[in-house]
């Protein structure tokens, strides 16, 4: 399951709508389910589809403080690997045949390109509502180990206190959205190196 995080004013039915706009037409079809605070988009191979092998898959959506949490599930595969399969013997054959199935094979190749489909859909619905993987304003706040007292992002050493902030310094994955604690090499929620 692939997980990312979005920081700013972005509400789980933004995405949804853009989802349901990108995919519900041609071969695909796509659906809510929930509302407000928690958004299920289910997308998937129509069943009457004319070419093509069939595929599912799922993206939750939900409210997270400052910003929604996206999930996308794993894609199911219904038919796909069997359909290029098909076409694949049907050219060894007869290369001829391969004409036949341009539509098939199309449509095959349109189902494994989804998942990146669906995150380009949520990225740019996410910019377009001003969300970024940066931490929004309100939580670029650092408390300071010491005295406890909230500090804005960037000082070096506490307003009350005069303690070192260093440590404390919040960041967020750069692939992910996920905000890290001091000290992570690797992000664990999308388990990609940290910069």
């Amino acid at each position: 399951m692939e997980r990312k995080i979005f920081h700013g004013s972005i509400k789980p039915l933004d995405i949804a709508q853009a989802l349901v706009a990108e995919f519900n037409r041609g071969n695909l079809r796509a659906q809510t389910i929930g509302s407000n605070d928690r958004v299920v988009i289910q997308i998937g191979s129509r069943p009457d589809a004319m070419a093509g092998g069939q595929t599912a898959i799922t993206v939750t959506v939900q409210t997270l403080e400052e910003g929604v949490m996206v999930e996308m599930g794993q894609q199911a595969w219904l038919g796909v690997a069997a359909s290029l399969g098909m076409s694949a013997l049907s050219a060894l054959k007869n290369p001829f045949s391969l004409l036949g199935r341009l539509d098939d094979i199309a449509q095959d190749i349109e189902n494994l390109q989804i998942n990146e489909r669906v995150w380009a859909v949520i990225s740019q619905s996410a910019r377009a509502a001003g969300a970024s993987s940066e931490l929004s304003k309100n939580l670029k706040r650092t408390t300071c180990e010491y005295c406890h007292v909230a500090n804005p992002v960037g000082e070096p050493s506490c307003s009350a206190c005069g303690a070192p902030l260093g440590k404390v310094q919040p960041q967020t994955c750069k692939h992910c959205g996920y905000v890290l604690k001091p000290g992570d090499k690797i992000c664990s929620n999308c388990n990609k190196p940290v910069f």
